[in-house]
């Protein structure tokens, strides 16, 4: 006979497992329901968004220096963790008290609700798959609650059969769950079933653009092993954005507005682009949360249509100077207007390395700016482009405080050796890449151990739009040294010294590595 203080204790910790699998069964009927809905209608999709919405700077440059492109997963594992412990806590209340474990589950059922009518895009029928949710887990923890109280003190019968109270908990516990996981499973089949837009971009027949993109110089790719490749496959270009979930959509609905300030407000479909006089250009990209020697940019060959003649057709009123650009997700972005009309080749890009855009890189369109860091130009599964002014409108990360434009800093990454690394003794290579768009590397240098600086190789360069890889071979004695790396760009000269974190413009300062030879 267990003893009643055993007992309770084992009650708890079922209790907090029977808030657990009511939380599951929550989010299992609402994602479920919610693809019958918009794709924000999903709450943990929802409650992740609201979370990095007020996330301070600090901390989203934190997530992202720790765990880089992963950071998005590291989000899911945490609200999931705090997910379960806040339902293990009502699953204990409700056991104490009903009254207050159900007002416990109603007011987080509207705090979901809340998180999902906050995103930009939703409606109030959207809240209708928390809701629905919340009353399936209410019940559902009920049910399993009063269960647990009917739990005699004894496993067994007299007979020796397991008792039938526990029997009861146990088949409600489990069918619970069971019930939870098929519903989640159920939703996402489902809702990929319905939306099928990963065949739909693989059926994409792109036309060959009127500008292509200019033949690549032999040389652009630094001969030292461990460099990374000058053109970024698809695969490992870096992904920062604001999205949970990947917008999917459909390229036969997808339209983007043209709209504010201009004499003539239209819209532009997805085979309005395709018929258009499109051009290719080789730019890389950098994000704006990318540290000294960090590796968040890339580059790649991209095909769309100009952003100047959407423009030129629109005839902007006199007075602006922003163009608003707003993502399918809520995302949105302040660019100079000035940018988008001068000759850098800004583009709705439809095309990345010769293949449909990638759904996490913004399919079906996305916005290309050469020369601005992405969180004030690179719009992903962009459908709404405003001409406004600085002075009326704000952008997601502006209100955020960063810098309302954001023209990308010239930097030098040494990339072999890498930090730490250890090499033999006699000629060891230094390599790396280096970037100044728009206004073009003219040269690189190095510095052994606080030593003289020495001019690196420059490989050839493709266009000022593009980063420029550079390397020079150096003979070290065995023992710890230290190499720092500076650029100069074709405009503003030396690169600066001064460090400065990515908060409010761009990190900036000379890296340095610190590695071993033997």
């Amino acid at each position: 006979m267990k003893t009643l203080r055993g007992l309770d204790k084992k009650k708890t910790f079922l209790a907090g497992l029977s808030g657990i699998v009511a939380a599951g069964l929550v989010l299992g009927v609402a994602e479920l329901v919610s693809i019958f809905f918009s794709v924000r209608a999903a709450p943990l999709i929802a409650i992740g968004s609201t979370f990095i919405d007020f996330t301070p700077s600090w901390l989203k440059d934190f997530a992202i220096a720790t765990f880089g492109t992963a950071d998005k997963i590291a989000l899911f594992v945490g609200m999931g963790l705090t997910i379960a412990v806040l339902a293990a806590v009502l699953g204990v209340v409700a056991y104490r008290s009903w009254k207050l474990g159900a007002a416990g589950v109603i007011f987080m059922g509207l705090v979901m609700s809340a998180a999902v009518i906050s995103r930009a895009g939703t409606d109030l029928p959207d809240v209708i798959p928390s809701l629905l949710g919340t009353v399936a887990g209410l019940f559902a923890l009920k049910w399993i609650i009063a269960r647990l109280h009917a739990w005699k003190d004894s496993d067994t019968t007299p007979e020796g059969d397991t008792h039938p109270s526990r029997r009861r908990f146990l088949l409600a516990i489990g069918s619970t769950g069971i019930v939870a996981g098929i519903t989640a499973a159920g939703g996402k089949f489902i809702g990929g079933v319905k939306e099928n837009i990963r065949a739909a971009r693989e059926g994409i027949v792109f036309p060959k653009p009127k500008s292509p993109a200019k033949p690549v110089p032999a040389g652009v790719q630094a001969p030292v092993e461990g460099t990374v490749p000058w053109v970024t496959p698809n695969e490992d270009f870096y992904r920062i954005d604001t999205a949970l979930s990947v917008p999917q959509i459909d390229i036969s609905t997808w339209e983007l507005r043209v709209h504010g300030m201009v004499e003539e407000e239209f819209t532009i479909s997805f085979q309005d682009l395709l018929d258009a006089d499109l051009i290719e250009r080789h730019v890389t990209l950098t994000c704006v949360s990318n540290p000294v020697g960090g590796n968040l940019v890339g580059n790649a060959k991209w095909s769309g249509y100009p952003l100047r003649e959407v423009l030129k057709r629109a005839k902007p009123l006199p007075g602006a100077d922003m163009v608003l650009s707003t993502s399918e997700d809520g995302f949105s972005a302040s660019t100079p207007l000035s940018v988008l009309q001068d000759d850098r080749d800004a583009i709705l890009a439809i095309s990345m390395n010769d293949e449909p855009l990638p759904l996490e890189h913004g399919y079906p369109v996305r916005m290309v700016v050469p020369g601005l860091y992405g969180y004030v130009s690179a719009t992903k599964w962009v459908v709404d482009i405003e001409v406004t002014r600085f002075a009326d409108k704000k952008a997601y990360w502006t209100t955020r405080g960063w810098a309302e434009k954001g023209p990308i800093k010239t930097m030098a990454r040494v990339d072999v050796p890498a930090s730490f690394a250890k090499k033999p003794a006699g000629k060891v290579m230094i390599a790396g890449s280096s970037w100044s768009q728009q206004r073009g590397i003219t040269k690189v240098e190095i510095q052994i151990d606080g030593g003289d600086w020495l001019e690196t190789t420059l490989a050839d360069e493709a266009s000022v739009d593009t980063w420029r890889q550079w390397y020079h071979e150096v003979e070290l004695e065995p023992g710890t040294h230290n190499v720092r790396a500076r650029a100069t760009d074709a405009k503003d000269g030396l690169q600066t010294e001064k460090r400065a974190e990515t908060v409010p413009d761009g990190a900036s300062g000379w890296q340095s590595v610190q590695f071993t030879v033997e």
